[in-house]
């Protein structure tokens, strides 16, 4: 992958927009998650289940911030070995002044509807981990797996970690009850729906260009996002004309880009761009750091 320069004024936007998401996502817990009972997933929610246990059955009031960090030691990890050094460390802004925002933020409702609160707070998480992802930094937890799993194996991993929350549920549902449980499933069916939509890095679109300038059209693929492309010599079915379809394979976020980079070179390129459900092989991701 290539290494990423550093770059003074874009870490201060960085660390400004990770400041931003921290205090979203803490008024978030503050204003919808805790109003409704609810368990977002991930390390989120397992801090919550945690801290309502330990009230409910031995009565202790547990500061969020202190467990969020003991659960964030293990991915914090996983980042620092295996993803970068700076994307853990803006992660690790996230994670801690979420935890001391959330301790310090007072409770204020803004309505007791239980589904209005499971859809508004799925969109708002999901928008939050959007707004991290998108400066190369995290909310924390199992989206430092979720990145790894997608580094890994070259595709849209953040599906996997259902399998995780389905476990917080299910504890959350046998000690409180089912109702808010249900209702958690709303909340981060809702934040991940919201994340596909705003975050694309981690799914890929496959193109077929049919173009003559094929040459340029597959230098400018690689110029414009850093991918490669295989060039196929195909007969038209309508004129029997021997035509060069350029084949390559991109992040969904950069489709848009690609095709009007090919659209300059050959406004009369036929492009077909399909959704690539998995993907086995060598493809380039942008170094987090």
């Amino acid at each position: 992958m290539k290494a990423v320069k550093s770059d003074p004024k874009n870490d201060i936007k960085r660390a400004a927009v990770v400041a931003l998401a921290a205090l979203l996502m803490a008024l978030n817990i503050k204003t919808f998650v805790r109003t409704g009972g609810l368990y977002p997933g991930g390390a989120s929610g397992l801090t919550i289940l945690i801290q309502r246990i330990a009230q409910q059955f031995l009565g202790v009031e547990i500061p969020y911030s202190l467990v969020n960090i003991l659960l964030n030691a293990f991915p914090v990890y996983i980042g620092f070995r295996y993803i970068g050094k700076k994307f853990t460390l803006f992660s690790c802004e996230m994670i801690l002044l979420t935890g001391f925002l959330t301790d310090l933020i007072p409770s204020v409702p803004l309505t007791y509807d239980t589904l209005l609160i499971s859809i508004f707070g799925g969109l708002i998480n999901g928008f939050v981990i959007a707004m991290c992802l998108s400066v190369n930094a995290t909310t924390g937890g199992t989206d430092f797996i979720s990145i790894y799993l997608s580094q890994k194996s070259g595709m849209d991993s953040f599906n996997l970690i259902l399998g995780f929350n389905a476990v917080i549920l299910l504890a959350a549902g046998c000690f409180f009850g089912w109702d808010k449980a249900l209702y958690s499933i709303i909340f981060q069916y809702t934040s991940t729906q919201a994340l596909h939509m705003l975050y694309r890095n981690y799914q890929q679109e496959t193109l077929f260009i049919v173009t003559d300038k094929w040459k340029e059209v597959s230098e400018a693929i690689h110029e414009t996002c850093h991918h490669g492309s295989t060039i196929w010599a195909a007969e038209g079915g309508y004129k029997e004309e021997w035509r060069n379809v350029v084949y390559s394979v991109v992040a969904r976020s950069d489709v848009r880009r690609v095709t009007t980079v090919v659209r300059e070179i050959d406004p009369g390129a036929f492009i077909n761009a399909l959704p690539t459900e998995r993907l086995l092989g060598r493809f380039y991701q942008e170094a987090k750091d």
